[in-house]
């Protein structure tokens, strides 16, 4: 299936309903329907056709979500590009991805501006609202080649998404997604979590992430997904009670917020059929009282950007005991293998391990990507012994739910991104007072994980960590920064001198041999 084909199926279930909402503003399935014919139809008289990849650079917006259906329509490859990121980092993406063509909002007009220049191959750029230098704006752009094209027959094992994801280096993947890839992740959606007729889908989280993927099942049922422009807990919660929302996705840093936020309990939440959760650990304090205060609606997708959110799912149900009691013990847990998905434990040299044994939790099935973009190397070492690594380290127990005790050590999870240490690592040393640092996460009831970096300053230099933390946030934008900085005089090093991260996190977090530190930041 294409990504259009789920507009298509929503279509044939009845044109006049409601597709995609934002602000008390509708689209019907007719409407998305034609506008992303003629945004098709555009991208072909552009030149831009089968093979071709097209970013997205938007907030949560109806025409942007309009746009990725149109770039499948001509047979395009949808390029998801998070406006969080730092400029260097969208530049990589592109340039990795050989984009074409880009699709933007004008209030992201400098970050374009600023990395266009070194992007010889992006030819088309428009302005989805308003006027841009250099770029057409999105009105002109479909007058001038809009047209309704004849249909492209799709493919299964066309490739429909290229997805950006870092690596333990902090040098940019892009994860090939193919159309099966995305059925599969459809049908397992569509297989593990309640629905009924029309569901109605809010989305406050990024597009670019789980919660743009999650539109497709909805539109698979003739749903209505409601867009948030900005997010906002309080209108998050009016507008469940307004459009009778049925569906979510929120990471756990939002759900926290939500806990807390002052208009929970007065809300009427009884139109909730699931409240997704994922993308981070999440505290089973906290969830047990979302259970009590929410519903029992929540469910826990896991997966990754190559095995998208359906690995494995903890469903509302899977929440509770036979008797209606909280199942405690399986909060912590990450639910159950998906029906269309192996899932495995495996050691360093090969070997699947026995239930309750821990090591590398390892995927194969049709939900898995079909590997990274022109890096075979990469492909190669996450694919071996015939599963995909996930970089994960857990165990299943004797009733068959996963459970994951530790991630690769260079990647942390924060407010449901991943931020890759070398990559914070090499900000810092920029600074021309700091001589070396480590970076890793600590578990943050907030974030999930919190960025956490221990510098190590050049002899005489004394900046305050606060000045060190603004100057990372400059490089990296704030979700990747670090949320505490320690300055240490030296750095415990192995005998070949290399940093001992894990000697550095046993130390803060209170070892009986923890040394003390001399300065301190913490931020939110």
């Amino acid at each position: 299936m294409r990504l259009s084909d789920y507009v298509d199926k929503g279509f044939s279930l009845g044109g006049d309903y409601p597709c995609l909402t934002t602000n008390g503003s509708s689209v019907s399935y007719a409407g998305v329907r034609r506008s992303s014919r003629l945004i098709a139809g555009a991208l072909l008289g552009s030149g831009i056709g089968r093979g071709d990849r097209v970013a997205v650079l938007s907030a949560n917006d109806p025409l942007a979500l309009t746009c990725v259906f149109g770039i499948s329509r001509a047979g395009a490859v949808w390029c998801p590009v998070n406006p969080r990121n730092v400029a260097e980092e969208n530049r990589q993406l592109l340039d990795l991805f050989g984009c074409r063509c880009l699709f933007f909002q004008k209030r992201f007009e400098p970050l374009v501006m600023e990395i266009r220049e070194a992007l010889p191959r992006l030819t088309t750029l428009v302005c989805l609202d308003g006027e841009a230098e250099g770029a057409v704006g999105f009105t002109e752009w479909i007058e001038r080649h809009g047209r309704e094209p004849e249909e492209i027959s799709p493919s299964g094992d066309e490739l429909c998404m290229l997805a950006g994801t870092g690596g333990t280096t902090g040098v940019p993947k892009g994860v090939r997604l193919t159309g099966l890839n995305m059925q599969t992740a459809t049908a397992l959606t569509l297989m593990c979590y309640p629905f009924g007729e029309r569901p109605r889908y809010l989305a406050l989280a990024p597009l670019t992430h789980s919660a743009g993927v999650l539109t497709f099942p909805v539109m698979a049922l003739g749903g209505e997904v409601v867009i948030m422009p900005n997010p906002d807990l309080g209108e998050f919660l009016r507008l469940i009670e307004r459009h009778r929302i049925t569906h979510a996705f929120l990471p756990p840093t939002v759900i926290y917020g939500l806990l807390d936020h002052p208009d929970l309990d007065s809300t009427d939440l009884s139109s909730l059929r699931c409240l997704w959760y994922g993308a981070a650990p999440m505290s089973p304090s906290r969830l047990e009282e979302a259970l009590t205060r929410i519903g029992p609606v929540l469910g826990q997708l896991f997966g990754q950007t190559e095995a998208p959110n359906m690995i494995s799912t903890l469903a509302p149900a899977d929440h509770f005991n036979a008797d209606g009691s909280v199942a405690t013990e399986r909060l912590s847990s990450a639910g159950k293998p998906t029906p269309l998905t192996q899932v495995a434990v495996m050691d360093s040299a090969g070997a699947l391990l026995p239930r309750g044994e821990r090591g590398e939790i390892v995927v194969r099935g049709p939900l898995v990507m079909a590997g990274y973009h022109e890096n075979t190397e990469a492909t190669e070492e996450v694919s071996r012994h015939g599963w995909h690594h996930t970089g994960d380290i857990g165990y299943l127990d004797e009733d068959n739910y996963l459970f994951i005790v530790d991630r690769a050590k260079d990647m942390i999870i924060t407010g449901g991104f991943n931020v890759y240490s070398a990559e914070v690592e090499r900000a810092l040393l920029a600074h021309p007072d700091v001589q070396d640092s480590a970076v890793f996460g600590l578990p943050d009831e907030k974030w999930g994980e919190r960025v956490t970096a221990v510098v190590q300053l050049r002899t005489g230099r004394r900046p305050e960590p606060g000045e060190l933390a603004a100057f990372a946030r400059k490089r990296l934008g704030g979700v990747k920064a670090p949320k505490q900085i320690e300055i240490w005089p030296d750095l415990p090093r192995s005998k070949i001198g290399k940093v001992l991260k894990t000697e550095i996190r046993a130390r803060l977090t209170g070892t009986p041999d923890a040394a003390g530190t001399s300065d301190s930041s913490t931020s939110d």
